[in-house]
This record gives C-alpha cells, sequence and structure tokens, in this order.
C-alpha cells in the first residue's frame, strides 16, 4: 500500500467543544487538590434537579431519549448500551451490534423494561456505582443521578450484580460485545469483578469520579452500607478504595474523553442542571488525585494497534494493526492529562504515516475508533 503523509493540526478541529455555560465553574482558578475537588462539590451540587427514577417514560427513562442515542457508532437513533455496544467500524447501514434497542415503552415500539430471558431483551437502569453501597433506591438524589446511572441491557447488569468494575484475568461470563465477569487481576483486589470494553472504560472512571465529588458530603454516611467488594472507602476525599481509584486513573488516562461523553454531559446538564467537571476539565482528575500508578501501555489497549518506532523521533508515526484502518473517521492524540491536542478526519485513507506537529517531549495516546494505544516522543 503506497503511504503519503498526512499533517495533524493541533487543536481540536472536528471534535466538538463542551458547551460550559459562562462562569459555571468561578471559583476553581488557583485550586488543586481536595481543595478543588470540594470546589467542585459546591459546583455541581448548585442547581442540580431531582428528575426522579420514573415511571412510563418518565424520569431517567426521558432522560435517556437525549443522553444515550446513538449518534456515533451506528448512528441510527438507537439507544447507547455500554454493555452490548460494538464499537468497532461497520460500513454505511450495517450494524455491528449483537442486538440494538429503541427508546420507548413496548406498548409504543421500544425496548425499555419489561422482563427479559437473555440477552437483548430489553434496556433497564444500572447504577455504574452500585446502589446497595449508597443506601439503595430510596438513597436520594443519588439513585436518580442521570450522570452515573445509565442504560444497559436488562440481563447483563443482572450478570454484573453489585460486583465492582475491574480487569478480569479469567472470565466466567462473557457478553456478546466482549464485556467480561469474571477473577480480578487488578493490583489489591482479588474478588470478582466487571469488565467493560475498552471505548468505555474511561466513561466509567469519570462516572466514579464524578460521583464522589458529587456526593463528596454524603460519602461519611455510606459507610454503614459498605462490604468488601465495594469501591468506596468511606473517606470525604479521596473517596474511593485506593486499588479502585487506581484503575479509575488508569481508565480515564488510557480512554480519554469522546465526542459522545461531551454530548452527554451537555444532554445532562439540560436535563438536572449539573455537569461532570471530569469530562469538561480532564486535567483535574491528575490535579486532584494525581498520576496512575499503573502503567498507560496495558496489552489489553495496545491490541491491535501499534505504533513503530516507539519512541518517537522526528514526529514521524507509523501505525499499523490487524484491522482495516481507513474504516475509522477520526483519530485523536491525547497528553496524558486527557487534552486533545491534535486530531485528523479520515487519518487512514492514503497510507498510515502521520507526522505530529512538533508535540513537546512526554507520552500521548493515539485513538481511533476503540483502538487506543500509547507512544512516547523523544
Amino acid at each position: 500500500m503506497k503511504k503519503s503523509i498526512i499533517i495533524l493540526f493541533v487543536g481540536i478541529f472536528g471534535f466538538g467543544f463542551p458547551q460550559i455555560p459562562t462562569g459555571y465553574y468561578d471559583g476553581t482558578a488557583g485550586l488543586s487538590g481536595y481543595s478543588l475537588k470540594t470546589k467542585l462539590a459546591q459546583i455541581i451540587s448548585n442547581g442540580a434537579r431531582d428528575m426522579g427514577y420514573g415511571s412510563g417514560t418518565g424520569g431517567l427513562w426521558l432522560g435517556y431519549k437525549t443522553t444515550d442515542i446513538d449518534k456515533y457508532y451506528e448512528n441510527d437513533g438507537t439507544i447507547i448500551d455500554m454493555y452490548s455496544e460494538n464499537p468497532a467500524a461497520n460500513a454505511p447501514g450495517v450494524s455491528n451490534d449483537p442486538y440494538e434497542f429503541k427508546w420507548g415503552q413496548a406498548s409504543a415500539g421500544g425496548n425499555q423494561c419489561g422482563s427479559y430471558s437473555g440477552e437483548g431483551s430489553c434496556y433497564n437502569r444500572e447504577h455504574s456505582i452500585p446502589k446497595t453501597y449508597f443506601g439503595g433506591i430510596n438513597a436520594v438524589p443519588m439513585s436518580h443521578d442521570i450522570h452515573f446511572v445509565i442504560p444497559t441491557d436488562g440481563y447483563t447488569n443482572s450478570k454484573r450484580g453489585d460486583y465492582p468494575y475491574g480487569e478480569v484475568s479469567s472470565a466466567v461470563w462473557t457478553s456478546k460485545n466482549g464485556t467480561k465477569l469474571g477473577q480480578s487481576n487488578v493490583p489489591g483486589y482479588s474478588g470478582t469483578v466487571f469488565e467493560p470494553v475498552n471505548e468505555f472504560k474511561g466513561d466509567f472512571a469519570r462516572m466514579a469520579l464524578y460521583f464522589v465529588t458529587r456526593y463528596e458530603d454524603n460519602l461519611t454516611s455510606f459507610s454503614q452500607y459498605q462490604t468488601a467488594t465495594s469501591p468506596l472507602d468511606g473517606s470525604k476525599n479521596r473517596g474511593l478504595q485506593l486499588w479502585y481509584l487506581n484503575l479509575m486513573l488508569k481508565w480515564n488516562a488510557q480512554d480519554p474523553v469522546s465526542q459522545k461523553e461531551i454530548d452527554r454531559n451537555n444532554a445532562a446538564y439540560t436535563f438536572q442542571g449539573n455537569r461532570n467537571p471530569f469530562i469538561d476539565h480532564p486535567e483535574w482528575v491528575e490535579m486532584i488525585w494525581g498520576k496512575s500508578p499503573l502503567a498507560v501501555d496495558d496489552a489489553s489497549f495496545s491490541k491491535n494497534l501499534s505504533i513503530a518506532p516507539n519512541p518517537v523521533r522526528d514526529n514521524v508515526l507509523h501505525v499499523s494493526g490487524d484491522k482495516d484502518l481507513k474504516k475509522f473517521p477520526k483519530a485523536f492524540i491525547y497528553n496524558m492529562s486527557g487534552q486533545s491536542v491534535q486530531t485528523i478526519e479520515n487519518p487512514f485513507q492514503n497510507g498510515n504515516t502521520i507526522i505530529l506537529n512538533n508535540l513537546p517531549k512526554g507520552i500521548y495516546i493515539l485513538k481511533t475508533g476503540e483502538l487506543n494505544t500509547k507512544f512516547i516522543v523523544e
């Protein structure tokens, strides 16, 4: 295949900006650590509305009509279920998903649960931080918060149960899109964990960090609900068990903010009146909790995508993989604070050589479609 050089422009051209209201984050300048976290807790609590859990098509059910509609993968207006979505590039009009859900109740032609007998029956509401660890369905407004309560396949949701997210060493169950349940291989925890696919790990990490920020003043009261499987640590400041925090920081770095997350954050703000600050300002994650001590070049994130040479010299990337890279319409380069520093449209249409625009020395992530890998600029 003939190679050609593609210039990546600095910035995020073609990548949507968060629609942050003017002055929303006033008072955060100069803050860091838990002082910044506390200020953010105040900001995202002010004006937040409890829209209810929902019955019929109200509450969260109604919210999902704007927060979780597929405009990114199949682009077909169905519900995005991060436990079943297959983010691999597909031909126009062709779905890679094992099943798809239409918004709304069954009586109106939708796939809202209902009952389920297996994967693909219907979608319900999943607390990405299990509600058992903060008091159950009657603990409000936590149990109604659309920033971390998401639509998912009912059967897969039941398989997840109250297990924390993690990385699986040996799966005992695997969903049709590759989501896994099994024993943890995360340092510091050896129990059963539930592992989503790589494309959405950063999404779930930023939901967890949102939770322990938004509900900072409630965290100590959740101690009565804690068991050995809880990701919460009972503290007001750090919020998460150390093993879980390290994992969330790792996932946050490996899977940077996507356009889907930006759009969801904007829609959630319209719905319930507050925002996830770690989508608007991903650099704040490191400013509050520091860097992840876990390796960024996780083999599972480098699968099917490689860069040579690595470390990179002379601003030249040679990208290869065992998938057809031409299918990917965009590529993004992020720094380790999660900020997008370069973007390109149709990056692999004419070859697989990319020239960087004089990036400073450091560690970066190349993301295209569901593929992510780390590279170093020297």
